[in-house]
């Protein structure tokens, strides 16, 4: 008996140094395989916002000022049979998108979204979600900021311009927003007020990012909070670090090098790049691609749709020295979601080469993704992965699933939703961006029914507790990693509060037959990872689990 389980064993672990150095070792052999899945062909709403709950549904609305959707309600919310077709009260305006079941479901829009952003948040009980944007009692540009919960319950609101951008706070022990930005709003406001808070507060960055010619350029502004507890501010090329619980600008950024706004409506991406404990998380490094040529907007008048940058710039926000380090895409790209994958690389996906955001102000749709990986060297960090038939142009999203897919909905550079005779018609359906990593071929590398168990009576793991991560796990690669994803609230090409944490594993111990007990850290402090549900993924040699849920409280 012994005899024949040598080959068997030499043969597995033959087989499994093949797989490492062949596949997860070289950037080619898992990148080239990514491939495109259709799952609906219409979604009946424009996924102009989109975020995945922690019940692993995904939420997708649309402004009502577009009028009738392609989802037609048989009655209003009061009851009343619907009996005209150009009723938009008759259509539904948002959807539940059921992973498991790939299927929708209507939801209620309590107000008009337009425009506006998003944000989860989390009170140690619930997840709520907080919109900036029209509302309907409201003439003009003016709009409210609603507080609600993701059935669309109103619990509270306070007057806002629209537009702008949400980004998590923590002060005086509660969770809240910081709105800054939006439309001839020059300003930052909290939400909900805390005690002695006031506001709006003016904010120089805004006034001094405005041009008047190209609709602002400067409109939702780029935010990213520190691990310090700081914010980082990017509005159109220039960018500060604020202290917005004394309402004080602390660092002014070098502006980032080139021509061109990153802004709306010249509208780049930007991503944190992952954390990490090994540093204590004490470094925070930026990353900001693509936008639009100077003039662009106001070519776009004449029907003139300029080439978009290709440029990305990085910089380290912490620290003492401070400055962008430029590097170029494959293309020219404005309009994109960047998403940060539990394998810590970075996507780069939907969008336009040419023109700016806006009703039919942008053409050549950026059909191929990107994927940039961080830790390799200058030159050899972008690949570029196999291109969708779908175009992807304004008011579309994406956001990374807990099965490991990326989801990629939306497209409407029309003001109505209108299906044919123009150049881009209204993008109802939905497809899944399956990255290589998730082939069968990798089964065996891939860790298995993640789960997380919290300390005795809890219902989450506080800042800098320890908590147990339960796998399975048929071949060690001897590179191992335990990630924390913020999954975003998506839209304009802002993912907003996404963040990636390397997580710390005190011990990792095994029980036989591949089942591993993993003591991990949570993160340190609310700064470095504010209360509220992210996903946990083991990733192996490369190679990323299902994703968990774990609460951090």
């Amino acid at each position: 008996m012994e005899c024949r389980r040598a080959p068997r064993r030499l043969v597995e672990q033959l087989t499994l140094v093949f797989l490492l150095l062949n596949h997860v070792g070289k950037t080619v052999g898992v990148s080239s395989q990514w491939s495109w899945k259709l799952l609906l062909n219409n979604t009946g709403v424009v996924a102009m916002h989109m975020a995945v709950t922690h019940d692993n549904n995904v939420v997708i609305f649309d402004q009502t000022e577009a009028g009738p959707s392609a989802y037609r309600l048989r009655r209003q919310r009061n009851g009343r049979k619907c009996e005209t077709r150009d009723d938009a009260s008759c259509y539904a305006h948002s959807v539940e998108y059921n992973v498991l079941k790939n299927r929708v479901r209507a939801l209620h829009l309590a107000t008009d979204t337009w425009c506006s952003s998003g944000s989860f948040l989390s009170n140690g009980v619930s997840f709520r979600r907080a919109v900036t944007g029209w509302g309907r009692e409201m003439s003009g540009i003016f709009g409210r900021v609603l507080i609600t919960d993701v059935i669309g319950r109103n619990i509270g609101s306070s007057y806002r311009f629209g537009g702008g951008t949400l980004r998590a706070y923590i002060s005086h022990g509660r969770t809240g927003v910081i709105v800054v930005g939006g439309r001839s709003a020059f300003s930052y406001e909290f939400v909900p007020k805390f005690s002695g808070s006031g506001g709006p507060y003016n904010l120089g960055l805004l006034h001094q990012t405005y041009e008047r010619n190209s609709k602002g350029n400067n409109l939702y502004p780029i935010l990213h909070l520190s691990s310090d507890g700081n914010l980082f501010i990017f509005a159109n090329r220039d960018s500060i670090l604020f202290d917005y619980k004394r309402h004080k600008v602390l660092k002014k950024f070098p502006r980032i090098p080139g021509d061109g706004g990153r802004s709306y409506p010249s509208t780049g991406s930007s991503v944190i790049l992952p954390l990490d404990h090994s540093d204590n998380f004490t470094k925070v490094e930026v990353m900001v691609c693509g936008g639009a040529a100077h003039g662009s907007y106001v070519a776009t008048r004449q029907r003139r749709y300029l080439t978009g940058l290709r440029s990305c710039g990085r910089m380290v926000i912490t620290g003492n020295h401070h400055r962008w380090r430029m590097e170029n895409m494959p293309g020219p790209r404005l309009m994109s979601d960047m998403l940060v994958l539990p394998t810590g690389d970075i996507l780069i996906v939907n969008g336009a080469k040419r023109g700016c955001a806006g009703w039919n102000r942008a053409s050549s749709p950026a059909l191929e993704p990107y994927l940039y990986k961080p830790k390799q060297s200058a030159g050899r960090r972008f690949q570029v992965l196999k291109q969708t038939k779908i175009s992807r142009l304004y008011h579309s999203s994406a956001v990374l699933l807990p099965d490991g897919r990326i989801l990629v909905a939306g497209g409407n550079p029309n003001s109505r939703y209108i299906m044919r005779r123009v150049a881009h018609p209204t993008e109802l359906r939905l497809q899944a961006l399956v990255p290589g990593y998730m082939s069968n071929r990798f089964d065996r590398l891939r860790p298995k029914n993640v789960t997380v168990a919290y300390p005795q009576h809890s219902t989450g793991v506080k800042n800098g507790e320890t908590f147990d991560v339960n796998f399975r796990l048929a071949a060690e690669s001897g590179n191992l990693s335990i990630v924390a994803y913020a999954p975003p609230f998506a839209t304009h090409s802002l993912s907003m509060n996404q963040r990636l944490l390397r997580l710390e594993y005190l011990s990792l111990e095994s029980g036989g037959q591949g089942l591993m007990e993993a003591k991990v850290v949570a993160p340190p402090s609310i700064n470095v990872a504010p209360p509220g549900f992210y996903m946990l993924t083991v990733v192996n040699g490369g190679i990323p689990s299902r994703s968990s849920w774990v609460k951090i409280i």
